[in-house]
């Protein structure tokens, strides 16, 4: 049972003299390919064609967002290395705790709720911190927007009231207010918090009075007692409320996210809509106000009491109708909203449940903490690890270090266009340490490289062509490669939810890189080793190529503790080397002449078969 199947995959007997190992090789990568190779070589092709697809698609959304003035062509930076604004902001308890000293638990809190609006309103790399025990100082880099100064400053207080009534913003002149003998009358006591017998005289007056147009500070607003109707107004919509009390706290509020609206047969609306998720009890109060909203507006279609109020410290900023009875707690808000107001309205939702509002006591321009010297210390610094990669590989791996380095260099070029396009769409910024996090991925991004080479090795070693070396040494190195990068995206993961402020910018670019060094193992460097393998020089096994079989017999291998194992020396051998050794120890008690042609000198008969199936898949 002698069959002869090295010599297919392009090479000869690893002990075979020099010139024959190479002719054999060099005829077979001349030989017809089959269709196992023909369908390796496919495959190859569309990897690399998909990942310029994916470069040339994002290169092209950057190159339009810098041409049309939307972005720039680099990442936007953080506040250590571009500057920003700092606001010092003055935290005051409303409601029954007005007036009182808020509590270190309290301010702990606070600043936990400012970082979750900032974070959620797409500012990245804030800092945010307590002074003195009494102010809140946020950091933040660029310029604050109008709505992210407002959404910072803002009370967390929220709650929901049922509309008694709406009228326009301003206030309405005293010569054609309501007269006296006009004005509604209480005629009971209210038996729910949509009963008009709420409103009195003097408070429709109130209503009449007040106008929405002028802008009212936070900080000067009256707080709002819980159980007694009020008067608010709606500065978006221009509008004013004469609202009932209370029926569910803010604090009632789960969750809150937008998305587009869907009917009830799930086919999108083509407009954006907030949905809302209430707590426990906060469902159940919801359920009955929904039911007595909603049997108003099918009583009496178009009567304001439909509605309801959504504030956030003192003024509406939604007041949808009811359109149903939900009993689930999971509500949907619908309307003419934009993507941002309904991201907007959102935030406002999930994060205003802390009965604190802010009063900015100062707001200036910083300048960078770090700036640009540190950044090119960074910069520098990477550039020198880049370079000593590129010399080990070389080094290490002849011109098969050629990929390393080009694989390299296409992970950097990805990595780049997702943190600029990041930067552009989620107000992503890279500090210096989100740079250092992407210093650490070249070592590991590297390291992915090396042990699928030295994969490939170990089968030459082990008697395989080049060809079936890369086929089989990518196989079992791909499972290593993935297991490694799993623990480096857990380990970004945990980092960035357990962290707060620039720790969570290193482990973003950690994550962030290890998904490109996925792609580009996957999409490039294993594609380019098929190609090269069936190349005449690297698939012959070249002198300088880095997978030359002579040469890797020769090359002194580790033994760990700073000791190299000598050619000849039999501890520390790997498998494949073994059972090379114990086919040359075999090679006198059989004949020469039954040796199959290119297979190892004194290889057994037995020994080809089980390495037959495997070559040849």
């Amino acid at each position: 049972m002698a069959l002869t199947t090295r010599n297919t995959s392009g090479g000869a007997g690893p002990d075979a003299p020099d010139g024959s190992r190479r002719a054999g090789a060099r005829a077979g990568s001349s030989a017809p390919a089959g269709p196992g190779v023909r369908a390796a070589l496919s495959g190859a092709r569309r990897s690399l064609l998909g990942l310029l697809v994916l470069l040339a698609l994002l290169a092209g959304l950057l190159a339009w967002g810098a041409g049309t003035d939307r972005t720039g062509w680099g990442p936007k930076l953080a506040l250590d290395l571009e500057g920003g604004t700092q606001m010092i902001l003055s935290p005051s308890l409303r409601g029954d705790d007005e007036g009182r000293e808020i509590t270190p638990e309290q301010l702990s809190q606070a600043v936990e709720i400012i970082r979750q609006r900032v974070d959620g309103s797409g500012v990245s790399e804030a800092e945010i911190s307590t002074q003195s025990g009494d102010n809140i100082v946020v950091s933040m880099p660029g310029v604050p927007s109008a709505e992210t100064r407002e959404l910072i400053q803002s009370s967390a207080e929220m709650n929901f009231r049922p509309v008694l009534t709406t009228a326009a913003a301003g206030a309405v002149p005293e010569d054609q207010r309501t007269p006296k003998d006009e004005l509604p009358e209480p005629t009971g006591e209210p038996a729910d918090s949509s009963d008009p017998n709420w409103i009195t005289p003097e408070l429709y007056r109130q209503f009449e009075a007040t106008d929405c147009t002028a802008t009212v500070p936070p900080e000067e607003r009256e707080a709002q007692p819980a159980d007694e109707p009020v008067v608010a107004c709606e500065p978006d919509t221009g509008t004013k409320y004469l609202l009932g009390p209370v029926e569910i706290q803010g604090t009632g509020i789960q969750d809150a996210s937008y998305g587009t609206a869907q009917n009830s047969t799930g086919v999108s609306l083509n407009q954006f809509a907030v949905n809302l998720q209430f707590g426990p009890e906060a469902t159940d109060r919801f359920r009955v106000l929904s039911e007595r909203l909603y049997g108003i507006g099918q009583t009496t279609p178009g009567d304001p009491r439909s509605q309801f109020a959504i504030l956030l410290d003192g003024q509406v900023v939604s007041a949808p109708s009811m359109n149903a009875v939900i009993s689930d707690g999971k509500a949907e808000i619908t309307g003419s909203f934009t993507e941002e107001q309904a991201k907007f309205l959102s935030e406002q939702l999930k994060y205003g449940a802390l009965p604190v509002s802010f009063g900015i006591q100062s707001e200036q321009q910083i300048s960078a903490t770090l700036g640009a010297d540190q950044l090119r210390m960074g910069i520098v610094a990477g550039l020198i690890g880049l370079a000593l990669v590129c010399v080990y590989s070389l080094f290490q791996y002849r011109l098969l270090g050629l990929v390393t380095i080009s694989s390299l260099v296409v992970a950097g070029v990805l990595t780049w266009l997702a943190i600029a396009l990041l930067g552009w769409s989620a107000n992503y910024r890279l500090s210096l340490a989100g740079v250092a996090g992407l210093i650490v991925a070249i070592g590991q991004t590297a390291d992915s490289f090396i042990v699928y080479f030295e994969r490939i090795r170990d089968e030459i070693r082990g008697g395989r062509s080049i060809p079936a070396a890369v086929d089989h040494g990518w196989r079992r190195a791909r499972q290593t490669v993935l297991a490694s990068k799993a623990v480096n995206l857990l380990a970004a993961v945990v980092l960035y939810f357990v962290a707060v402020g620039n720790v969570r910018g290193f482990a973003f670019t950690l994550g962030l890189t290890a998904l490109a060094d996925l792609l580009v193992v996957f999409l490039f460097t294993h594609p380019v080793m098929v190609l090269l393998a069936r190349t005449r020089y690297f698939g012959g096994g070249g002198k300088h190529s880095g997978l030359n079989p002579e040469a890797l017999d020769a090359v002194p291998l580790y033994r760990g503790a700073g000791r190299l194992r000598q050619p000849g020396e039999h501890d520390g051998l790997t498998i494949a080397e073994r059972r090379r050794l114990a086919a040359r120890a075999a090679a006198p008690e059989e004949p020469a002449g039954d040796a199959p042609a290119g297979a190892p000198a004194g290889a057994s008969a037995s020994s080809a078969p089980a390495r037959t199936s495997e070559e040849n898949a």
